[in-house]
């Protein structure tokens, strides 16, 4: 069993080895990686890997950005010393999450989950079964709370500079852990992605303007910033997608 640790203190990464050695019979340390930068490197290689154990803060960034940076089917154990990230962790693979400091006993009984789940069934879920999920909100960090934010609150999705941020129907906007890819999976249903930078919601939108040559401007029902244009190539499904209830 190949196993990746994420972790950018040494001295717990050490700690973390000796006890995973302990633990599991046939297992192999893979790599220890002390940063978001270093692990993308690492994973974009697609390396072989049956688990992940990872720190959540680490020294330039938090680790559920490299899971947003690159695909990792591996389930991951996630330690670290808050608790305010459970949500985000289960959104990320995660099959357990233990407090720091830890112990043998508590990442054995974390190493013991793994060994019990059903993997194969685990990676359908979160990967080929996307889908298929029935999406009601997205979960989006507000100073030190999680709020679920409904689909029917929100008017469009979009990129800001190296961000993705939704724009709800009162005015209000938050950061999403997201891409925009994802966000277009999940809520394919009502929104539609018009250009690389915009998902937006059908109750948003209430006309377009014709915008030579063969575009369309999207009219939204709230104050915006940007004007959206419809890519050329997205102009067919959009004006098919604008006859929808």
């Amino acid at each position: 069993m190949n196993i990746v640790i994420i972790e950018d203190e040494l001295l717990t990464a050490e700690d973390l080895t000796e006890i995973i050695e302990q633990i599991g019979k046939e297992v192999r340390i893979a790599a220890v990686l002390h940063s978001v930068k270093d692990a993308i490197h690492y994973f974009l290689d697609a390396p072989a890997v049956d688990l992940v154990f990872s720190d959540i803060q680490l020294g330039d960034g938090l680790s559920f950005e490299i899971f947003r940076a690159v695909r990792i089917d591996a389930p991951v154990i996630f330690c670290t010393a808050y608790d305010e990230y459970a949500l985000e962790a289960i959104r990320n693979n995660g099959i357990e999450y233990i407090l720091k400091p830890f112990t043998a006993e508590t990442v054995g009984k974390a190493f013991a989950k793994y060994t019990v789940v059903d993997y194969e069934q685990l990676i359908r879920s979160i990967t080929d079964g996307r889908d298929q999920q029935q999406v009601g909100s997205i979960l989006v960090h507000h100073r030190d709370k999680i709020l679920p934010i409904s689909l029917d609150e929100i008017a469009v999705f979009y990129i800001d500079g190296e961000l993705t941020r939704l724009h709800c129907f009162n005015g209000k906007t938050y950061p999403v852990s997201q891409s925009l890819d994802e966000l277009e999976e999940l809520s394919k249903a009502s929104f539609f992605r018009v250009n690389r930078q915009y998902v937006v919601s059908r109750r948003a939108v209430i006309d377009a303007n014709h915008y030579p040559p063969r575009k369309y401007t999207v009219n939204l029902s709230i104050p915006f910033k940007e004007v959206i244009v419809v890519s050329k190539n997205r102009t067919t499904d959009f004006l098919q997608w604008l006859t929808r209830k």
